[in-house]
């Protein structure tokens, strides 16, 4: 939560450097200079223990709360009077694939506690007077249960570390005797990547006290979402079951209960929205939701990501409570941790942001512009809030091809057939019986969209049914940032050299590779996307099938998006059928082969475009 803490409920005094010692006092004390904690207590003497939290879980069915492994490094001064804030990283990671860009894993001495935490958070943060607490999600690494993949267990799980470092739960050590969190404060601040991210979200959800602030990286807000868009399969069938598989390294035969209810509550055949999904909702559902959220948010997205899409982020971020102090890093890039990307500054700013919501020092953060935002390579700027103020400019398919600003008449038709984003979108100006291509003329000055488009097609199908696709296209050649391409870094490459962020050990290595902007030279790029299964045009829970001849008008929104197109560029409205670059597997969601027949007057896509420009 947002503002500075009141004196008397700082549990350890926060010492300006350069200000008079008080006398006759020996109390260790975190150290502040210039707005920032100070690297003044030993990474290498640190105190390292592990607990096992219990949980009001039962996961795998076996009668008894599932006990949550917490591995915690903290100042050894806070053995001596020191209460310390905390920041927790729950994944899900530890054993499969291993944690961040470099695949990071544990490592144990022979009593069991860690000789190396993954990621820099403990090499950086425990010198300048922090506990890190590192939290094996339920299901696995060290901790019981069945891992649910967003379901009630992940999120109980990490809200029950929470509860314990603010003495509501109960911890055990190895030989089952209670251990308390004694050197705490209390205040706790999750962070983390992809699904570590969702667990930061879904744990702000529950509105557990304690928990002050969340940096949720890429994380999704919705399973549904993660597998899912507008009716259509995007991923593999069974993917709830396949994560699940993945991240557990146990034997499958324990958690065969809890896979199949997610096989059979996944409902791959229709691919609806249903009771399943909805307790795996965190903006909407019964375990977390967004209107509970009381932790500030500093959130990234990468606006190309094809992994946990825009919508995760936008739908979330504008459900936040109005009081929901936040910030956002919003970028060009992949499914990425900005660690990677812009590493100094990040850093910085995430010293900044914990030191203000956990320590209570005053520094600018929260006097900060809200939102840091890439429009291209080596091009950020800063802005009030996310997403920038804008109007609403409607554009609309004319008979000859070009969009304007009035309805036209006539129509045009395509097959809903399986194509690449590529094909698609390349030469528009060459007739396709797979699509319409519809383009404005070049731009005399730089546009700028900022936020949620939305598209309303009047259609009639010969089939009940079609995947409905659209593309937002940028015509124009330019150096962009190659976010779409995962296998090429989510928009990085690597680069020559590492830094080192925090203190080591021979056993816990704080430096990292670096990397920089991966850059394409094309003519040019899908801005946003959209597809919708026709029969879910009404309802994502119930179908209804479309009768063949007959007219529908239906409406939906695009994925999020931030982007400038450059004067002289052409701003592109493509209508087509099955995107094969989101549905990534033709057994998954086949193309239908209906002909879809576009009536131009009644179709439309509105842009929130930045005023003034």
């Amino acid at each position: 939560m947002s503002g500075l803490l009141p004196a008397v409920a700082l549990a350890t005094a926060l010492v300006v450097a350069g200000a008079p010692a008080a006398a006759a006092t020996a109390r260790p004390a975190i150290e502040v200079s210039g707005g920032l904690t100070r690297p003044v207590f030993s990474y290498a003497d640190a105190v390292r223990e592990h607990v096992r939290v219990q949980s009001p879980a039962d996961s795998d069915g076996d009668g008894k709360k599932d006990l949550v492994r917490v591995d915690i490094i903290r100042p050894k001064e806070s053995d001596a009077g020191l209460k310390v804030p905390v920041i927790m990283h729950q994944s899900p990671y530890f054993d499969e694939p291993g944690v961040g860009f470099e695949l990071d894993h544990k490592q144990y001495d022979a009593e069991g506690n860690l000789t190396k935490f993954p990621l820099f958070y403990d090499n950086y943060f425990v010198p300048r007077g922090y506990a890190f607490v590192s939290v094996d999600m339920i299901g696995t690494r060290l901790s019981d249960g069945c891992p649910t993949v967003g379901g009630p267990s992940d999120v109980l799980g990490g809200k029950a570390v929470i509860d314990w470092l603010n003495g509501r739960a109960v911890a055990y050590d190895d030989k089952g005797a209670p251990v308390k969190a004694t050197w705490t404060t209390g205040r706790t601040g999750m962070i983390g990547h992809s699904y570590e991210g969702s667990l930061a979200i879904g744990v702000a959800g529950t509105g557990v006290r304690g928990l002050e602030t969340i940096v949720p990286l890429a994380g999704p807000s919705s399973w549904y979402e993660m597998w899912r868009s507008n009716g259509t399969l995007t991923d593999i069938k069974g993917g709830q079951q396949w994560m699940a598989q993945r991240i557990d390294t146990d034997p499958d035969e324990k958690c065969a209960a809890a896979h199949r209810r997610m096989t059979e509550g996944s409902d791959d055949a229709t691919g609806d929205y249903n009771a399943y999904w909805h307790e795996l909702d965190y903006r909407t559902g019964p375990v977390s939701n967004v209107r509970n959220v009381r932790a500030s948010v500093f959130s990234v997205v990468g606006l190309h990501d094809r992994n946990v899409m825009a919508d995760q982020f936008s739908t979330w971020w504008a459900g936040l409570p109005r009081e929901v102090q936040r910030k956002a890093w919003v970028t060009q890039y992949g499914h990425l941790d900005p660690f990677w990307a812009r590493r100094d500054v990040w850093v910085g700013t995430l010293h900044q942001w914990f030191d203000h919501e956990l320590m209570g020092v005053a520094n600018d953060i929260m006097r900060q512009p809200r939102a840091d935002v890439q429009l291209g390579p080596d091009r950020w700027i800063t802005q009030a809030d996310w997403p920038a103020p804008t109007q609403k400019v409607t554009f609309r398919p004319q008979q000859d091809g070009s969009l304007g600003a009035r309805p036209s008449t006539g129509t045009g038709a395509y097959l809903d057939t399986r194509q690449t984003e590529t094909a698609m979108a390349g030469d528009p100006a060459t007739a396709d019986p797979n699509r319409l291509a519809f383009l404005t003329p070049p731009l005399k000055t730089a546009t700028r969209l900022s936020g949620t488009p939305t598209v309303s097609l009047r259609v009639t199908l010969d089939k009940p049914t079609a995947n409905l696709g659209v593309l937002l296209v940028d015509y124009g050649t330019d150096t962009r940032i190659d976010g779409v391409a995962a296998d090429q870094g989510q928009g990085l490459k690597w680069a020559d050299g590492e830094d080192c962020v925090g203190e080591s050990t021979a056993d816990d290595d704080a430096c990292y590779r670096r990397m920089a902007d991966n850059t394409v030279t094309s003519g040019f790029q899908v801005v946003s996307r959209g597809i919708m299964d026709a029969q879910n045009h009404r309802s994502l829970s119930r179908r209804t099938p479309l009768t063949p001849g007959r007219p529908y008008q239906i409406t939906w929104r695009l994925l999020a998006q931030d982007y400038e197109f450059k004067a002289g560029h052409r701003l592109g409205l493509v209508l087509t059928g099955t995107n094969a670059d989101l549905t990534f597997d033709a057994d998954v969601e086949p193309a239908t082969g209906a002909k879809v027949t576009v009536d131009l007057a009644g179709t439309s896509v509105s842009l929130p475009l930045v005023t003034g420009r």
